[in-house]
């Protein structure tokens, strides 16, 4: 696979370029005068779960329909396969020594994968039930992995296996030593998720409620959650996942058509600052690059990267951006 495909999708030749709205005189620091939107690769089904590799100079990303993990080389910008089948992977993240974490819509679990191509089942079932369909995941600074599990999987078997839940859809943390918690319960589609750069704040897509929501919850000593909050009122728009920059903003993958389509970018407060229009739906995406300061989108059929003025949190969005 490479990154010649025939799309009906033209790279705007104007700087700053009109694709990155600013929404908020905050966010005009973050756009970059003279970075330009790029199409990086394409022919995925639904592309999902971008990560980046910084000691390899690559990035993974997750094609459901298709069952496979994708690699995007920095080098030659091209796109190859990674591993096929990948138990219908959708988020993907690294744990603290740099592993591939893969939430499995069709194995119903969350896996680790070791260097030498070794992989462990890190959760496959709670409270003697099979879990539904892992869907996003991040590493906490304590090594613990959080993830949501919605049912999403479970609808059919194009996007995953088609099953019947046990289980509520709910958030869980599984701590270093293996012990599994569940630490939000019977939420309403739960998809992305992200710390806030000091870690004290959870950040949760509820991507089945009407509308789509964001909520916040305050992350206790203990790793308990509390005050949760309404942040965001998605309207029209539909989130999917999200990853928190360094000064805290939030920022979403996007979709509801054209001038929804893309990638919101909220400040801490919830409030709306910018937006990146893309010509299709952004379900996911990652810092990554040399620097951190390029914006990997996962979108529908396609990879899309964009240098920013920021760079990810350190470890609250995908462990291993900088390395």
């Amino acid at each position: 696979m490479t990154a010649a495909v025939a799309f009906p999708w033209t790279p705007s030749l104007r700087v700053p370029d009109p694709a990155v709205r600013v929404l908020d005189p905050r966010f005009a620091r973050y756009r970059l005068p003279h970075a330009r939107l790029e199409r990086l690769g394409g022919g995925m089904r639904w592309a999902e779960g971008p990560v980046w590799f910084g000691d390899g100079r690559y990035l993974l990303l997750t094609d459901l329909p298709e069952d496979r993990i994708l690699r995007w080389d920095e080098a030659t910008g091209t796109l190859s396969t990674f591993h096929q089948p990948a138990g219908k992977a959708n988020g993907l993240t690294r744990d603290r020594q740099g592993r591939l974490i893969a939430c499995e819509h069709g194995g119903r679990r969350v896996t680790r994968t070791d260097y030498d191509g070794r992989i462990t089942v890190l959760a496959d079932q709670y409270d003697g039930q099979r879990l539904n369909s892992p869907n996003d995941v991040v590493v906490a600074a304590d090594d613990a992995v959080w993830f949501t599990d919605p049912p999403f999987g479970l609808a059919s078997d194009y996007m995953g296996r088609r099953g019947a839940a046990a289980l509520p859809a709910n958030v869980y943390r599984l701590d270093a030593g293996g012990e599994l918690t569940c630490v939000a319960e019977g939420l309403e589609g739960p998809n992305g998720l992200a710390f806030s750069p000091d870690g004290a704040t959870l950040y949760l897509v509820e991507s089945r409620a009407q509308p789509a929501r964001i909520v916040a919850y305050d992350v206790g000593a203990d790793a308990t959650l509390s005050n949760r909050r309404l942040l965001v009122d998605a309207g029209a728009g539909r989130p999917d996942g999200l990853r928190i920059d360094a000064d805290g903003n939030l920022w979403c993958g996007w979709g509801g058509g054209e001038g929804l389509d893309g990638v919101r970018i909220f400040a801490a407060d919830g409030t709306a600052i910018g937006h990146i229009d893309l010509p299709e739906r952004c379900a996911n995406l990652c810092f990554g690059g040399a620097h951190g300061n390029r914006l990997f989108m996962a979108a529908t059929g396609s990879l899309y990267a964009l240098y920013v003025n920021t760079r990810g949190a350190p470890w609250a969005s995908d462990p291993g951006e900088d390395a």
